[in-house]
């Protein structure tokens, strides 16, 4: 285990340190970027088919917003104490150890990240078809395309991945602040669509935690400023406010968004339709209102993909550092100094996840493994505050230790139900993680057998 922060020179070569370039506002695109991607433009869809109330459907964004708010929060005095480039995978290490820091960022790339990633890039061709006449198999080539156009973009220079993220955010902040514009003076000129079959107003347990399950979905991304730590400049100063605007900014966005898609549609609408900001638009303006609103989801999508292809190789990198991955990976591109092998190897599986999957089936796999972790991660803070009382904090965390212990539950309560609601992607969930445990043991033997013969390089 690492007993200290990494140091400004971090005991490596100048030349194989990530560079500190991503300032404030860089730092708040990350959060809003790769949070706001496909989620609040498909999951209302799949809400309105479980929950038969538009107070509930608002009820579970209230709660999924105060969830990723108070991890987010934690995090950010995590990320202030320790600004390492690896985020939840290093503040693992440093409260549990390498066995679950090593299965987390496993999990991450086999699951997580990459899901994430292909999740993304299957909405993307999902919203495609608004433009282009394609079916389901050009979509799977269309979301496959995009992780290689975007894994480029990030091999080539962080500071410009960063740019992207930014314009991008700005981009579908402006699309969405649009669509609520509209919305308010929308009047409305016949009745509101109806379903076929009338909708029962008793919402179930089981109801509630597949709506859970689509909320934390786009919610998804709170955590990955914390990957990119050791890029922020000034991070003690810059990581907590970046949480807490970004989280703040996404929160209220997503709830002005679906209050706009009930004023439009209904909750009858909503069931109705999957593309729900477009045929939102649609009713407002036509074909013409679809189609922009279309695009700017697509920016949306685009960047949010942009922004978790940026920072997850950020934990392979930390990774390789601990010979827990290929060595290879903690190399710098000589000319853009990024991990380029490692944001490669990410897009290359991403691909194949975006081929074989559908949309609900990823964000499921996603959801149920990575709030296994955002609770350990949490419960790391509490650990490290017994363990490392004397640790500089130059951010404490909001309502310690109540807040993060109510997140840890709360953690252990989404696995659960996620579990009851979809078991069969859950227990592939649990599978994919377990199986990390031989290959931790088999790589901490060839890191043991390198160190007795004097070899540089782990794999």
């Amino acid at each position: 285990m690492n007993n200290h922060p990494e140091a400004p020179n971090g005991g490596m070569p100048a030349n194989q340190k990530l560079a500190r370039v991503i300032g404030f506002t860089g730092s708040v695109s990350i959060v809003v970027g790769t949070i706001i991607g496909s989620g609040i433009f498909l999951v209302p869809h799949n809400m309105a088919l479980e929950l038969h109330s538009a107070a509930a459907l608002l009820s579970v964004w209230v709660i999924g917003g105060a969830l990723a708010l108070a991890g987010a929060l934690s995090l950010a005095e995590l990320g202030a104490a320790i600004p390492q480039s690896g985020g939840v995978y290093v503040y693992l290490r440093e409260a549990f150890g390498r066995l679950p820091a090593f299965l987390y960022g496993w999990g991450l790339f086999l699951v997580m990240q990459s899901g994430s990633i292909a999740t993304l890039a299957v909405a993307f061709g999902i919203y495609s078809a608004a433009f282009l006449p394609v079916g389901p198999a050009s979509q799977k080539w269309i979301a496959c395309g995009l992780v290689a156009l975007l894994t480029g973009v990030n091999i080539i220079g962080t500071r410009q991945s960063s740019w992207v993220q930014t314009a991008f955010t700005v981009a579908k902040l402006s699309g969405l602040a649009l669509l609520v514009v509209c919305a308010i003076f929308y009047r409305p000129a016949a009745a509101p669509m109806g379903l076929p079959t009338a909708l029962t107003p008793h919402v179930g347990l089981n109801a509630w935690s597949v709506a859970l399950i689509g909320v934390l979905w786009g919610y998804e991304g709170w955590h990955m400023l914390s990957f990119t730590a050791g890029e922020v400049r000034n991070p003690a100063r810059i990581l907590p406010r970046s949480y807490l605007l970004g989280t703040a900014i996404v929160v209220a966005a997503y709830l002005l968004a679906n209050i706009a898609y009930l004023r439009v549609l209904s909750l009858n609408g909503l069931a109705l339709h999957q593309r729900v900001a477009a045929q939102t638009m649609e009713q407002i303006a036509g074909r013409r209102g679809a189609v922009f609103v279309s695009a700017l989801i697509l920016c949306s999508i685009f960047g949010a993909a942009n922004g978790t292809i940026l920072t997850g190789p950020r934990v392979y990198y930390a990774m390789a550092g601990d010979g827990l991955f290929f060595s290879a990976a903690r190399k710098l591109h000589p000319r853009f100094r990024t991990p380029a092998l490692a944001i490669g190897i990410q897009g290359i599986w991403s691909m194949a996840l975006a081929a074989s999957g559908s949309y609900e089936q990823l964000y499921t796999y996603v959801i149920f493994c990575a709030w296994i972790f955002y609770g350990l991660a949490v419960a790391g803070l509490i650990v490290l505050r017994i363990r490392r009382p004397r640790l500089e904090r130059p951010y404490k965390a909001w309502g310690y230790p109540v807040l993060p212990a109510l997140f840890c539950l709360a953690a252990v309560l989404v696995a659960l139900s996620t579990l009851r609601a979809r078991p069969l992607e859950s227990l592939v969930g649990i599978v994919v993680i377990m199986a990390g445990a031989p290959v931790y043991f088999v790589l901490r033997r060839f890191a043991r057998s390198a160190a007795q013969t004097g070899a540089s390089n782990v794999l």
